[in-house]
């Protein structure tokens, strides 16, 4: 089933040159069906290389997702313009009295910065809280997962001394859960941040399972133990050339990066990257939609509250 966007959407065009599946508001107005309603909070400088990103995910479920974008401010952005802006984000204010079966929050360029130095760490908090009673499942991605952990758990991160870049072999530590249904033994993932989680921490937590890991990256996959907090503190809606774009970007910024590792054919940056995760993130965003979000989600959205029952059976 599809995603449904906006019908100018600049999305649109690209998914469409890849057979992703989407369809445009007028003609989902013609079906009869009740679609996953799903919140994105992106935080990222290039809006519209993110959307796509997600939205090609989610495109290739069997379920029809409804997605709003939302925008944490209303500053102006030096990567999107104005007019993408107001035609396809709202403000959390616009939003704040809904529901929505799922929400997906980005990673962010502030891996250095202290959580209570971003301008924008009150909005954050405000929308996680809220978030906890408006939505059956959120997805936390790198920084965000981060600033989750720490805003929700009281677990702090610990910053690396050099950029973690790369694709890494990361193995089941979780078994029987069903967001791991489909799942090799090991399966690569790709990594971008300047900071990562203490692994033993988050399995002592009594409210965290670890569901994968890295012996090179460390935690990667975390579900909350009442199923409505997910954290992925890798980057699996990256595509083929994002990570030699970062790159390339540090390298001009004089910032002497790590090249990526494990990325590059023979690990030499003069030739093409090798794509090796696409098929752990297609899952992964397919088995969050169907076990977290459609399993558990009520037909009626005005039913999500705390008190939502979040069983998801094991198997």
């Amino acid at each position: 089933m599809p995603v449904k966007i906006p019908d100018d959407l600049p999305a649109a065009e690209v998914l469409g040159s890849e057979n992703i599946f989407t369809m445009s508001e007028t003609r989902a107005k013609n079906q009869d069906i009740r679609p996953m309603k799903v919140l994105i909070l992106n935080l990222m400088p290039n809006k519209i290389e993110t959307e796509t990103q997600l939205l090609r995910l989610l495109g290739n479920t069997p379920l029809q997702v409804d997605v709003d974008l939302l925008r944490i401010h209303d500053k102006t952005s030096k990567h999107t313009s104005i007019e993408h802006m107001e035609n396809f984000y709202r403000d959390f204010e616009d939003i704040r009295h809904k529901n929505y079966d799922g929400l997906m929050i980005t990673g962010a360029p502030l891996g250095l910065l202290p959580f209570e130095e971003v301008s924008y760490w009150d909005h954050i908090r405000d929308i996680i809280d809220w978030s906890q009673q408006h939505v059956t499942s959120v997805l936390f991605l790198c920084w965000a997962a981060h600033a989750a952990l720490y805003h929700l758990y009281g677990l702090h991160r610990h910053v690396l001394k050099k950029k973690r870049s790369g694709v890494y072999l990361h193995q089941r530590t979780g078994r029987h859960y069903p967001l791991l249904r489909g799942f090799d033994d090991e399966f690569f993932a790709p990594h971008s941040r300047y900071a990562e989680m203490d692994v033993d921490e988050l399995k002592a937590h009594p409210d965290l399972n670890v569901l994968t890991e890295s012996s090179e990256a460390g935690a990667y996959m975390v579900l909350s133990q009442d199923n409505r907090n997910l954290f992925v503190m890798g980057h699996p809606e990256y595509q083929k050339f994002t990570l030699d774009e970062e790159y390339q970007r540090d390298l001009k910024e004089g910032i002497a990066p790590d090249q990526p590792q494990n990325y590059y054919l023979n690990n030499d940056p003069s030739n093409k990257p090798i794509a090796r995760w696409y098929g752990h993130g297609n899952l992964l965003i397919s088995n969050w939609l169907n076990y977290y979000v459609y399993q558990l989600t009520p037909y009626d959205l005005s039913k999500i509250s705390h008190d939502l029952p979040r069983s998801a059976n094991k198997s």
